[in-house]
């Protein structure tokens, strides 16, 4: 209540007034204490009971009473009360350092938990928090600590003595003191902010507010110029229109209402019922009965309030029928003359309230103003005196019309009616009407302070005003002062999307309709370079140059002055649209009017818009231009003011577009201003137009996207709220960003053929921008709740597609019934359906059918994914104030939301790839349709981020079985030698052993590698989530490589045992004919001693031969009867044939496999006469050249099939002394026809009849056949008995003599050891480690990474070669050039610093120091002779080495040797032999070496670089998806398929088209796919699904080929047998550094 009437005793205060007589002395009052008393006022008796409000007033320590308003202290100790007061509140240091939006704004702890405030020092956030989501209880505040005082207490007889005197007020504080405190602590823009949710809450709102400090007052014109109303006054009844306008700016009157003294009645109780109906009441002004309202003010006394009562139009509604402004002056007016005096001159009426007056005060008789006097008295109050009013009256000059009593019979209601028909007349009878700006000079006249008045304010309205007085007509000024962004940037925007759309293509030709397109964008660059920059746009551009606030007041300034003339304007216009619409024949000048309202609107945005299209025709100057240079400040400017709490337009709402190059280098600089603190969530909201979305996001975020009813959101906006440090850690980001976008189904839009593609566009961009989106819903309207639905999915399908996943939820508003959320769960379940429904849909729109239901698209629960929100009103406006029930719902939203966000699975983005994902996905939302592409870096950073972890993963899987078939292989190979370490000693029993021990190892490593990828997918880092949807491929690829490794090991495994097999016969034959042999020798030196004569070497030769003859012919030697391989190849050719059908052996049968493969397999073109009806046809098809196709495919496989054989057979080289012929193995013709089958089920969009198959199986075998069987034979012939025998026989004759002369064979047995059997060893241990060490060494270079770096490195070393011959070489045959680059690069890196050497020391040092260590192992041992000596040196090595039977069997022939002798001079050999050996290695050439290598890096290498092999099957591009089991084949770079020999039928003239263009156009195919018949390109998913050809985003992307075919044109053409392609002219201006440019950023290489 007011004064005591008010209940609050105030302050003293003398601002602009003459001091009270009645005061005490300075000296003697003291400020508010604990000994502050409280008493009843001695004037009133009157109870409570008899609906008269009583007073109390204070009482200083000498229990003085003051009279009129009586105070806590003087104005001398004011000061002291204000910085008390200001500690108390935690406000003390932002009196001077003013609190701004951006510090009220941010997100804190504060702002998303429901904790009271605990002291004083929280009151002030606390009402910042809720007055910001416009919350009607704002002005509810007490701390806990102030509640606690209320609780009970234990009681005592004083206690109840002094019951009466008790109150509880002394630690509370008033909400006017705390209203005055923010204020006096705010910034301009935090008052203007305060001002208008304090409007929108139906409080009043300063007029006048007192300083305590300066003893000032001030005007609050700046504070309320943000204010908007609208209402329906009654000139505008019948004409149902309506009045919107700034509220400073209304002409309307104003009622003041004042008190002189004391006064019983609760003056601000009193308006409050004055302006609400009584079914609506409202607490416009703070009163005694409010919570805290009773509490002292202790700086508020002086402040004047002011509100608004606004008709509706609605005369059963309507307390009055014309607007009016209230005003409030707190504190006696005997205090607060100049107040008084301002308000007696800018009212119309001011009514003053009393309880006593005091017929010699002179303070109303003084006054000379306009305004008519109203005395507002009493009658129950024993203060009252009538003569005293008598004679007041007489002096004024009032009548009794102007003396208002309340008397003992009228009660509160009767006295209020009487109260608001005096305020009626005077409304409706008065011409004193005022708008507050110009009061202003009033206010200056009394030496009252405005606060527009501060310099920065008044340069920044100059500027403004500079800007906006010359707009006379908006539509014209648009179309001279800002010309760049009108038509020309819609035409650019036109054009851009053709560029992806080809709509108007028609019979041109595609790259010479788009590089006609690309000129045509560059005139209109050329055009917007050329302008002069206008004035308006120069003003604007330095004014927002000029330092903080005053650029802030200049924005500030710029959009109420455009608001108001855009509201100027637009309000004639719509009079004069529905005064046609009356008539149906009007259409077309509907449509003008139509256009014209469009037009019509002018915001900063325009300006903003026009400064990014200069910036953008800046950029595409030459880099040292000077226009250039001079404009590159523009991004960092925008940024500092996104920074600064402005938004930012990302998508232009009239032209559709984002220009991109504007907005991605603010958002650059925003980056280089935050950084490192630049991570940001983005939280954006959806939703059918005029359904309050930016209503919802100001409220829960406190900002102040437009809202207006003459200007909805066009296009999208950004802000951005800083995230204080409390929350940081919980939300993982720095800043958040809110997105908010024009209404889906707008009315302005229905009209337009494209609306629903442009809704598509907007949601589908939005959905990908956020980490959140709201789903705004009006529950009312279930059509187009089922319309924004269908769009919402098609955006979630497609996000979901590209691995984004963002979080949905859905916001029923107008929900009002209490129990909404359990009477709505029918209509959860009807939204769920309604989404499941929509989702099929959108999912076979978008191809993407296995998305049966939302749940399939993303997490969705109906329970926690829908939120209801009742209405925003709390009654009927313009008077209802915002609904108590709409803030505290949308807090909890809120909370909700950031609840989510703090345990969203995937990490904040950065700006930088904010903006990068902002481009890509902007470029895929503007094709046509739902042909959705999606290029983006961080999405191909993220996937070659896990195609990269996965190569590695796969390689160790492969290693570690390579390792272990190693192994394997030499257990197999010591099988049944010294060297055996195994205790299986059967061959097939330990197959089994080894077969069960590799299926174990498969398992556990195929569990680690799927363990390997869910623990990589389950990471928050690294952006995961945007490929989660590869996870389950990458999965099956893992699974895949188990099953080949598991098939190639189980190969080797059986090839192994037979070779053991055959070698193990052959050697038990060798060793039967050694031991004969050695028996006879032996029995000859017997003989020979006994002769007891001297025998020199001749007569021992001849005796030795004599004795060789004679046992060789004694010996049995079954012959070597060789197998037919060819039969073997024949019996397995068939059994792979077989399941294809009869037509399949009967073709096999008219060949015989011993004639196929002689000559080069060429494939004859069949049905000629077909190819000349094709020529015949329109020379708009490209002709499919089906032969040569399969011609590569064939010679592909041939050529690798060949290199498998060659790597069987035996070599030729010389120096390859570990190599011995092998035997052949039915495994080898098996795994033949496996790879055959693998490569050519790869091509499967090429049709591939059994004749060819067939065709080409039987030269593959027979080839070879051919060198099986010689390879079979050569290893009979190597291991035949009689010629083994028959090699060692000068052997057998030195030993024999030097047995026989009984010398010392230690070194010689030394040497021949180390050369026969250990040195061969040696060198097969070498080649069986070095390949996986090799491609170990190869992964660590950057080439290898990845499939996608390997292809950019073979790109750019073709590039850098500049060779059509090179370029034709990698585009006919793909595989063959890779498989060179790759053994190219692997020379290379192997040659530098002796790379190789250094790996092949590793293993010569590894083996040496395991022999080395073996001979002191085995010399420790006592051995009786030298065999056992070698048998244990053997075992040692059992596990390393494979040392060769036939090489030991004849080492120990009639071996004599020193055990101890030999074991000294073997450790001298084996020192030579590694010397030996090391050089032997250095002066190999690294390709010989690779040739002998166990496992070939190059084939290892090439099987990663070429991935599944697949190739585009329009321009032969290759696939470099990861992993070896994906369902999708891409490829980042395609070509023009000129390059491959596309060409015109009826010119032969090369085509210059790109499958990236061709596949959104009519232009039609014919494949093999599908029987010659033709299709359109864009219906290519038809036919090849599994290929995803992503339309060009980028112009620019295929540079790099289109460098290449300009360039080599006419060769290309001679090569092809063609004429020269028409090239287009933007073709011939690339440059090779653009080309260069092109392929990093196509394979993301930045």
């Amino acid at each position: 209540m007011e004064g005591t009437g008010d209940g609050d005793p105030p302050v003293h205060h003398n601002l602009g007034g003459n001091i009270n007589k009645d005061v005490s002395p300075p000296e003697e009052e003291t400020p508010l204490s604990s000994d502050t008393r409280t008493v009843s006022d001695p004037c009133s008796d009157t109870l409570r009971g008899s609906e008269t409000m009583e007073d109390s007033s204070i009482v200083d320590v000498q229990g003085r009473s003051g009279t009129g308003s009586p105070s806590i202290g003087t104005s001398a100790n004011t000061r002291t009360q204000l910085q008390t007061l200001l500690e108390d509140l935690g406000l003390k240091q932002h009196y001077t350092k003013k609190l701004t939006l951006s510090k009220i704004l941010q997100i804190d702890l504060k702002a998303i938990n429901d904790e009271p405030a605990k002291c004083n020092s929280d009151l002030p956030w606390y009402f910042l928090k809720k007055l910001m989501m416009v919350n009607v209880t704002a002005r509810n505040l007490q701390s806990e600590c102030e509640s606690s005082n209320d609780g009970a207490t234990e009681a005592t007889e004083s206690d109840f003595d002094n019951l009466c005197d008790i109150t509880d007020s002394g630690d509370k504080v008033n909400p006017l003191d705390v209203i005055t405190a923010l204020f006096l602590c705010s910034d301009g823009f935090v008052q203007q902010e305060m001002a208008l949710k304090m409007s929108m809450c139906q409080f009043s709102v300063p007029l006048l507010l007192p300083d305590c400090d300066t003893d000032q007052c001030k005007l609050m014109l700046w504070a309320m110029r943000d204010i908007v109303k609208t209402y329906r006054p009654r000139s505008l009844l019948q004409s149902k229109g309506f009045t919107e306008e700034r509220i400073v700016l209304s002409e309307i009157p104003m009622i003041s209402f004042v008190r002189l003294g004391e006064c019983s009645m609760s003056k601000s109780e009193i308006l409050n019922k004055l302006l609400s109906n009584s079914e609506e009441y409202h607490d416009f002004f703070v009163h005694h009965d409010m919570e805290c309202g009773d509490s002292p003010r202790r700086i508020s006394n002086g402040l004047t309030e002011i509100t608004w009562y606004l008709p509706s139009g609605k005369n059963n509604i309507d307390i009055f029928s014309e607007p009016l402004a209230v005003a409030n002056l707190r504190g006696d007016i005997a205090s607060f003359e100049t107040q008084f005096s301002f308000l007696c001159q800018t009212s119309a009426a001011v009514f003053v309230f009393f309880d006593n007056l005091d017929p010699e005060c002179n303070l109303l008789t003084n006054l000379h103003h306009k305004a008519q006097m109203f005395l507002v008295g009493n009658q129950q109050s024993k203060c009252f005196s009538m003569d005293a009013l008598k004679t007041v009256a007489t002096k004024l000059g009032l009548s009794k019309d102007n003396i208002i009593i309340k008397t003992k019979h009228k009660n509160y209601a009767e006295f209020v009616k009487g109260l608001r028909k005096k305020v009626n007349d005077v409304i409706e009878n008065t011409k004193e009407k005022m708008c507050i700006e110009k009061m202003a000079d009033i206010a200056h006249e009394l030496g009252i302070l405005v606060d527009e008045d501060c310099p920065k304010c008044q340069t920044a309205k100059e500027n403004a005003d500079a800007i906006t007085s010359k707009i006379q007509n908006i539509p014209d000024y648009k179309a001279a002062q800002l010309p760049l962004h009108g038509e020309i940037w819609k035409e650019l925007t036109i054009l851009e999307k053709e560029e992806f759309r080809l709509k108007n293509l028609g019979s041109e030709d595609i790259e010479m309709y788009k590089a006609g397109l690309q000129e045509k964008k560059g005139e209109l660059r050329k055009k917007q370079s050329s302008e002069n920059m206008s004035d308006a746009i120069t003003c604007f551009i330095s004014a927002i140059s000029s330092p903080g606030l005053e650029r802030h007041y200049f924005l500030k300034w710029m959009r109420m002055n455009l608001d108001n003339l855009s509201r100027e304007k637009l309000s004639g216009l719509r009079k004069q649209y529905k005064e046609k619409c009356k008539d149906a024949e009007n259409t077309e000048a509907i449509k003008d009017i139509d256009k014209e309202l469009s037009n019509s609107s002018l915001g900063t945005e325009h300006f903003f818009r026009e400064m990014g299209q200069i910036y953008e025709a800046s950029v595409s100057l030459p880099e040292q231009d000077r226009s250039r240079k001079q404009l590159q400040h523009l991004p960092k400017i925008c940024a500092g003011l996104l920074l600064d709490g402005f938004p930012l337009e990302l998508v232009d709402g009239d032209a559709s577009n984002i220009p991109l190059t504007w907005v991605s280098d603010v958002l650059s600089q925003l980056n280089e201003l935050v950084s490192p603190n630049n991570k940001i969530l983005v939280v954006t909201v959806l939703g059918v137009q005029s359904t309050g979305k930016s209503t919802l996001l100001n409220t829960m975020f406190g900002v102040q996207f437009a809202v207006s009813s003459g200007r909805c959101t066009r296009g999208a906006f950004m802000l951005l709220i800083r995230i204080n440090e409390d929350v940081k850690k919980d939300l993982n980001c720095d800043f958040m960003v809110i997105i908010d976008t024009e209404g889906l189904k707008s009315a302005e839009l229905a009209q337009l053929d494209d609306s629903y593609e442009h809704d598509n566009e907007l949601a589908t961009l939005v959905v990908g921008l956020s980490d959140i989106t709201i789903i705004n819903i009006a529950m009312e309207n279930s059509t187009q709740m089922k319309d924004i639905l269908q769009i919402v999915v098609h955006a979630f399908l497609r996000m979901k597609e590209v691995g984004k996943k963002p979080k949905c939820q859905f916001v029923h508003q107008n929900v009002s019934d209490v129990s909404a959320n359990e009477n709505t769960l029918r209509q959860r379940k009807l939204l769920l359906d309604q989404l499941n429904e929509m989702t099929q849909a959108a999912a076979k729109m978008e191809k993407k059918e296995k998305n049966k239901c939302f749940t399939d698209v993303m997490e969705y629960n109906p329970e926690t994914g829908s939120w209801y929100i009742p209405g925003l009103w709390n009654g009927n406006p313009p008077m209802a104030p915002v609904n108590a029930g709409y803030s505290e719902a949308v807090y909890q939203f809120k909370k909700n939301i950031t609840h989510i966000l703090g345990n969203c699975e995937s990490s904040a983005n950065d700006i930088l790839k904010f903006k990068e994902w902002m481009s890509s996905l902007w470029r895929a939302v503007k094709h046509e349709n739902f042909i959705f592409s999606f290029r983006n870096s961080l999405v191909a950073e993220a996937y070659m981020k896990l195609c990269t972890e996965f190569n590695k993963w796969e390689w160790d899987f492969k290693e570690s079985i390579y390792k272990w078939i190693t192994n394997a292989e030499t257990t197999i190979s010591n099988l049944g030698t010294p060297a055996s370490k195994s205790k299986i000693v059967d061959l097939k029993e330990l197959i089994l052993s080894l077969t069960s021990e590799v299926s174990t190892k498969l398992t556990k490593l195929e569990e680690e590698h799927l363990e390997k990828i869910k623990k990589y997918f389950e990471q928050k880092d690294g952006h995961v989530h945007l490929v989660e949807r590869y996870k389950e491929e990458f999965a099956n690829s893992a699974r895949s490589l188990r099953r080949d490794m598991q098939n190639s090991v189980y190969s080797q495994l059986t090839a192994a045992a037979e070779i053991k097999q055959g070698q193990t016969e052959v050697q038990n034959i060798k060793e039967n004919h050694t031991k004969e042999i050695e028996r006879a020798v032996c029995a000859l030196i017997d003989v020979c001693r006994k002769k007891n004569i001297k025998m020199g070497d001749e007569e021992l030769n001849q005796e030795f031969d004599k004795m060789w003859k004679e046992t060789v012919k004694k010996l049995s030697f079954s012959e070597q009867v060789p197998t037919n391989v060819f039969t073997s190849v024949s019996h397995y050719l068939l059994e792979n044939l077989s399941p294809k059908g009869s037509h399949a052996c009967e073709l096999l049968s008219q060949k015989n496999l011993q004639d196929c493969g002689k000559t080069p397999f060429i494939l004859t073109a069949k049905k000629w006469w077909k190819r000349l009806v094709i020529k015949m046809m329109s020379d708009l098809h490209l002709r499919q050249d089906h032969t040569i196709r399969l011609q590569n495919i064939a010679d592909n496989i041939i050529e690798e099939c060949l290199q498998y054989v060659m790597e069987k057979v035996k070599t030729e080289e010389p120096e390859a002394d570990a190599k011995k012929t092998k035997n052949y193995s039915d495994a080898y013709i098996q795994e033949i026809l496996r790879i055959v089958d693998e490569r050519l089920q790869k091509h499967e969009d090429v049709t591939v009849d059994i004749e060819f198959e067939v065709s080409l199986k039987q030269n593959i075998c027979g080839i070879a056949a051919r060198h099986f069987q010689k390879m079979h034979e050569d290893f009979l012939k190597e291991n035949d008995p009689h010629l083994c025998l028959n090699r060692n026989r000068e052997k057998f004759c030195d030993t024999f003599k030097d047995v026989f002369n009984e010398r010392d064979q230690s070194q010689k047995k030394a040497e021949e050891f180390t050369k026969q059997c250990l040195k061969p060893a040696v060198e097969t241990f070498v080649y069986s480690k070095l390949g996986p060490d090799i491609i170990r060494e190869m992964r660590k270079q950057s080439q290898f990474n990845a499939r996608h770096c390997s292809q950019y490195e073979i790109l750019l070393d073709l590039l850098s070669k500049n060779s059509v011959g090179e370029y034709i070489r990698y585009i006919r045959s793909y595989e063959g050039y890779v498989k060179e680059w790759i053994l190219d690069q692997t020379e290379k890196h192997l040659s530098k610093d002796s790379k190789m050497f250094e790996l092949v020391d590793q293993h010569l040092d590894s083996s040496l120091s395991s022999i080395k260590a073996a001979i002191h192992k085995a010399t420790k041992k006592t051995s009786a002779d030298l065999k056992t000596f070698i048998n244990n040196f053997c075992q040692e090595l059992g596990d390393t080495l494979v040392i060769s039977q036939d090489a030991l069997g004849d080492f120990m022939m009639l071996n004599k040797a020193n055990q101890e002798q030999f074991a000294d001079w073997f450790t001298q050999s084996v020192d030579e032999m590694e010397q030996a050996l090391k050089q032997g290695f250095k002066e190999r050439d690294i390709q010989s070496i690779l040739k002998h290598l166990d496992v070939k890096p190059q084939n290892e290498l090439f099987t990663q670089v070429i991935g599944c092999g697949k190739q585009c099957p329009f321009c032969g591009v290759a696939c470099v998806s990861g992993g070896g089991n994906h369902a999708e084949h891409t490829a980042p770079l395609h070509r023009p398929r000129g390059l491959k020999g596309g060409y015109w039928y009826t010119t032969n003239i090369l085509s210059t088209h790109i499958c990236t263009s061709l596949v959104v156009s009519d232009i039609l195919f014919r494949s093999d796919a599908i029987k010659d018949e033709w299709t359109p390109y864009k219906k290519y998913k038809d036919i090849y699904p599994d290929w995803i050809i992503p339309s060009d985003g980028s112009y620019e992307a295929s540079d790099y080929w289109k460098y290449v075919m300009a360039t080599f044109n006419e060769e290309f053409a001679q090569k092809h047998g063609l004429m020269p392609a028409d090239i287009p002219t933007t073709w011939k201006k690339i440059t090779r550094l653009q080309a260069e440019q092109s392929l990093k950023g196509s394979f993301n290489m930045n």
